[in-house]
Formats: C-alpha cells, sequence, structure tokens
C-alpha cells in the first residue's frame, strides 16, 4: 500500500515550522529532508525518522521497523499530532544524521 496523498500533506504541515524541510516522493513513497539531511521515510502511511540516538531518547516507547523489506529497521513514530513534539525531534536529531553522500560523477 503507498502512501496517500492526505497522509504525506498532513506530516508535511506538522512539520511546517523547521525550516529547510523538503520532500522527494520514491515510488509512491517519501523521503524527509531537514536541513539537505535524510531525517525520515514516510512508507505505508507510516512516519518513520533515522534511528540515531536522540531520536530514540525522545521516544517513550521505541518500536523499530523496516520502511520496506530489505531496509534498515528505522524508528516508527507514533504520536504525529503533536507538532510540537515533532519540530523538536527533528531538531535534537539535526546533528547525528549522516551527511548526504556524494553524488558519482559520470
Amino acid at each position: 500500500m503507498a502512501t496517500s496523498k492526505d497522509y504525506i500533506d498532513f506530516i508535511l504541515q506538522q512539520l511546517s515550522d523547521l525550516r529547510e524541510i523538503a520532500c522527494r516522493s520514491m515510488m509512491g513513497e517519501y523521503v524527509i529532508y531537514y536541513r539537505g539531511k535524510i531525517a525520515a521515510y514516510v512508507c505505508d502511511n507510516r512516519f518513520l525518522v533515522k534511528p540515531v540516538a536522540a531520536a530514540v531518547e525522545k521516544m517513550a516507547s521505541p518500536v523499530f521497523e523496516p520502511p520496506y523489506k530489505g531496509a534498515k529497521d528505522m524508528l516508527l513514530v507514533e504520536n504525529i499530532n503533536d507538532k510540537v513534539f515533532l519540530t523538536q525531534l527533528f531538531e535534537a536529531m539535526y546533528d547525528e544524521l549522516p551527511l548526504p553522500k556524494p553524488k558519482k560523477k559520470k
């Protein structure tokens, strides 16, 4: 099941207080970038963030799930209705997010 347009629109609205949020569609699912770094995936109407230490600490009961079959586990965010929490989560995660991989030259 692909992510619905309503779900991704809601997630992006919840993250709208953050600067430099970008979203890229990939095969019916989405990758969310925060200040140029991959921070989260939205797959099958689930919001999953990179499982960096700061994110795990912010979760009351961390739940790990792969975004798709064969992928590494990410951290499921169940409290998507709390805009303040999501803003604080992304801000806390930023320094621990990996830098983007350089693009290969042809």
